[in-house]
């Protein structure tokens, strides 16, 4: 193999490790804090500098800028945020994100295989789940430096390089260079921590003289600020397909990144000095990674300080860019707020799937209510749309049962989380089931349309009574799924009692209605089998009152303050 396929090869191979690496650091720092992240995001207020400190202490904490901004375009998306306060949380992501950039400024060579075979051992042997996900934290940080290392190792023959010197000199001379070079780098790659990571092993490497960087800060801040712009094409791939306020927020994001760059590349040099005067001094190869690192804080800090009094005006901005058009029109049994592209982040995945789950009980409640208002007219086309609802509410909930499922194979959930998921899909069920019983009651009724037997109106009058307990029932168990109020569940447990007396009554009822002539006698089994569909809800009412009590808390999943954009 020659040198240099051996040095593409290698560099292709240290970033492979140290992308695997961060990528499951992110995972395993989301299964261990994920619940902690959500409680960050819940303490967004209207005042900007809480929604910066909320996006800049959870991309700290998940380590992926691009993991908070997808997660802020889903929940905007789903209207569980607004666009100023979406705008404030990726000011912050901006500074978080840069936290990668000094860890990977300190120097642990020697310590490199330690982290990796003691995260190893951690996570192999522990039995405890947060045990096990901090050991597979420790490994992928271990595996991040190893792929540094690796890059590092094939990079030094190229400072001997005097070609390659001379194209690097060219880039450090020409600003507007370097920030192509960056963003290309970072639209290949897609990860901006990576392609600062090269950036910085790549300027420790020695000159001709030894001593100083092949590179130099002043070469290297202009393909940090291409890194900058380049980061943003993730955001702009997220909100593809999303609502006008989601690609909003990713505009607003790409808005920042090239206003700053734009700004910072007129002061390279000045920056620079700047830079390496509040810095740790020494030889330049030794704490240059530091400069780049220190470069890329105060480039974010300063751009967030800028723009925090001016969001207002970056609103505007972006509702220039992306201007009203027309108004996306969802179909009752399609998702509101279920997002793809977060079944890699459970806790703001879950968030928006109990939204769903919500809104779809509320609509087979409304199926429920509609049934009740119709059941004594015995009209077809009311009963028609009874049946159509229907529909909605089962297609409603296999989109949902099937986010559930990927959430599942993705493999990312804690297993409290995957408790609650199962919970929900077992509540969802009920739900599903209560709609499917008002179709089947609505084809019974639509059945006796074309014959000359029908209902009596004393049995149509029952079964409304009955659908009508049966509504209240349902809302009492809305109640309780929404607030989280147990004390319903009594209450519930009580009307379900009383509609088996009522049933027992109704079908004493009919009978006698039979005796006397008022009802046909062949009537009796389908009669008996809609009395039998409406206990049957009962039973899903208990069930999901059941297990809002029990384990399934979807209160859990509701942290983000949904504050609809004015």
């Amino acid at each position: 193999m020659s040198d240099s396929t051996r040095i593409v090869f290698g560099l292709l191979g240290g970033l492979a490790i140290f992308i695997y690496g961060m990528n499951l650091m992110s995972e395993c720092l989301q299964k261990a804090a994920g619940e902690r992240m959500k409680s960050i995001l819940a303490l967004l207020t209207r005042n900007p500098v809480m929604g910066v400190l909320a996006g800049a202490l959870t991309t700290a904490v998940l380590q992926s800028s691009s993991a908070t901004t997808v997660m802020t375009i889903g929940f905007v998306s789903a209207g569980l945020m607004n666009l100023p306060q979406a705008i404030s949380i990726i000011l912050g992501a901006n500074i978080g994100t840069t936290m990668t950039a000094q860890i990977i400024a300190f120097k642990i060579s020697d310590y490199i295989y330690v982290f990796i075979f003691g995260g190893f051992i951690a996570s192999f042997l522990a039995k405890n789940e947060k045990v096990k996900n901090i050991g597979q934290t420790v490994f992928a940080f271990g595996l991040l430096f190893l792929g540094i290392e690796t890059m590092g190792d094939v990079m030094k023959p190229l400072a001997s390089s005097p070609v390659f010197t001379d194209l690097i000199g060219k880039v450090a001379d020409i600003p507007v260079l370097g920030v192509l070079v960056g963003t290309l780098m970072t639209l290949v790659v897609q990860s901006s921590s990576a392609t600062i990571a090269v950036l910085q092993n790549f300027a420790s490497q020695a000159g001709p003289d030894g001593v100083t960087s092949i590179l130099g800060l002043a070469g290297a801040i202009p393909i940090l600020l291409g890194d900058n712009i380049g980061t943003t094409i993730t955001a702009i791939l997220a909100s593809v397909g999303q609502p006008k306020d989601a690609r909003r927020t990713a505009v607003a994001h790409c808005v920042f990144n090239v206003s700053g760059a734009c700004l910072f590349i007129w002061f390279v040099k000045p920056y620079a000095q700047f830079v390496q005067w509040i810095s740790p001094k020494g030889p330049e190869v030794e704490v240059i990674a530091r400069q780049i690192a220190n470069a890329h804080t105060i480039f974010n800090i300063v751009m967030t300080l800028i723009w925090i009094p001016l969001i207002g005006i970056l609103v505007k901005i972006v509702m220039t860019l992306v201007p009203d058009g027309r108004k996306m029109v969802h179909a009752p049994g399609e998702p509101l707020f279920l997002d793809e592209k977060l079944t890699a982040q459970p806790a703001a995945a879950l968030e928006l799937v109990t939204k769903e789950v919500i809104r779809c009980s509320e609509l087979a409640g409304g199926v429920l209510e509609e049934l009740a208002k119709t059941v004594r007219k015995e009209e077809k086309d009311l009963l028609q749309h009874v049946l159509e609802n229907v529909e909605n509410v089962q297609t409603l909930s296999k989109h949902i049962t099937d986010y559930l499922s990927d959430l599942f194979a993705a493999g990312v959930m804690t297993e409290e989380q995957t408790s609650q998921t199962a919970g929900m899909m077992y509540v969802l069920s009920d739900v599903e089931r209560l709609g499917s019983l008002c179709g089947d009651i609505a084809e019974a009724l639509m059945e006796r349309l074309g014959k000359k037997k029908r209902y009596s109106k004393e049995a149509l009058k029952d079964l409304e009574s009955s659908l009508i307990l049966m509504g209240d029932m349902y809302a009492d168990v809305l109640e309780m799924m929404v607030t989280g109020n147990e004390d319903g569940s009594a209450e519930i447990q009580k009307k379900k009692e009383k509609v088996m007396d009522l049933d027992i009554e109704m079908r004493k009822a009919h009978m006698n209605r039979v005796g006397k002539g008022k009802c046909v006698a062949n009537l009796t089994v389908p009669f008996g089998q809609i009395l039998h569909d409406i206990d049957r809800m009962g039973n899903c009412c208990v069930n999901i009152a059941d297990a809002v009590t029990g384990q399934t808390k979807l209160r859990n999943f509701m942290n983000v303050r949904q504050e609809q954009a004015s």
